[in-house]
């Protein structure tokens, strides 16, 4: 039986990969920061499944331990301070734990284990203000916000210990992708949490950022198979995780609206930009500057075909199913939010 440590387990992608694993016979052991209330998050149904080991990715003593205990024959390294706003509010904190966190944890199994297997979870936000369209392995990195600085040195660390210490260790950068895990602070979740509150009649309207940035979205559950599969090779690399089709946000409000049966009207441009409800003549989307980043990343798009062609890996869900999927979900999940408050 192989043993796998997921740092970030509770979160959504290491809930998807938690069951990959567990279908595929792995004994699985999750990384989980102490607090004084426990929070299994998404894996809270399989949680008697999983092992977990208290740990933080700031604390090297406390990742050696963790493999150790798990003696893991591969790490997918998940953990990371993951939304982009918050990096501008917390550099550092985003650093410590995205950047040096990574190197903490190659240091860890370069101790304990030096032969388990490392994946690195990379990110289409390295390419920021990007200097090839499609993005691939060989596209110039500019990053536009700490985030994807930070992330960037995960990417390159991982490189080196891998070129350094002939470790198998390898970057997944994988792009945009979402599900109805995924958290509230997130645009998309933002937008199907809200379509389902207007659709109940609990909110009135969505305030947004730029309704132009392109984005290549695709589903969490089809692209952990690619970090799996990653793992899987004679020999380590690194590869791009994507669609190769980009949408604007303004498109995916649309599809999202669309799937609760709510037609929209777009009228204004820029920043007095807005959408009405056809049916009611009810404004429901409107922009707001605040959500406007720094620096903006205004096009991502990725080309997976290294990825095809050597992993053998294919998505099964496509871009109107994740938004249909995270629609319906949110519309459930608000619909016993209102049962319970009746109560």
């Amino acid at each position: 039986m192989k043993k796998a440590l997921i740092t970030g387990i509770n979160g959504q992608d290491g809930s998807y990969l938690a069951e990959l694993l567990l279908e595929k016979g792995y004994e699985v052991y999750g990384i989980m920061r102490r607090k004084c209330v426990v929070d299994y998050g998404n894996v809270m149904h399989i949680k008697d499944k999983i092992k977990f080991i208290y740990a933080d990715m700031t604390d090297v003593v406390s990742l050696i331990s963790a493999m150790k205990i798990s003696c893991a024959d591969e790490v997918y390294n998940l953990a990371a301070q993951s939304f982009v706003a918050t990096s501008w509010e917390q550099p550092i904190a985003t650093t410590e734990i995205d950047g040096v966190g990574v190197t903490n944890m190659l240091e860890a199994i370069r101790i304990v284990k030096p032969e388990a297997r490392f994946y690195q979870a990379s990110t289409s936000e390295m390419f920021g203000l990007v200097q090839e369209i499609p993005q691939k392995e060989t596209t110039p990195f500019y990053p536009r916000s700490p985030y994807g600085v930070a992330k960037l040195y995960g990417h390159w660390i991982t490189k080196n210990y891998r070129e350094s210490y002939d470790m198998y260790a390898c970057s997944g950068i994988l792009f945009n992708h979402e599900s109805e895990r995924r958290g509230k602070e997130f645009v998309t979740r933002k937008i199907t949490d809200g379509v389902a509150r207007i659709k109940f009649g609990l909110q009135e309207c969505i305030e947004l950022g730029n309704m132009d940035a392109k984005r290549d979205w695709g589903h969490s559950k089809d692209f952990v198979k690619a970090m799996w599969l990653m793992l899987q090779q004679n020999q380590a690399d690194d590869y791009v995780i994507a669609t190769n089709q980009t949408r604007t946000v303004r498109e995916f409000v649309d599809t999202a609206f669309k799937a609760a049966g709510i037609i929209l009207e777009w009228q204004g441009a820029g920043i007095l930009e807005k959408a009405i409800n056809v049916a009611n003549g009810k404004t429901v989307v409107k922009v707001n500057p605040n959500f406007f980043r720094p620096a903006e990343v205004e096009i991502l798009i990725g080309d997976p075909s290294k990825a095809e062609n050597k992993l053998g890996w294919k998505r099964e869900i496509q871009f109107p199913e994740l938004v249909e999927r995270m629609v319906r979900n949110d519309l459930s999940l608000v619909e016993k939010e209102m049962k319970i408050s009746s109560l």
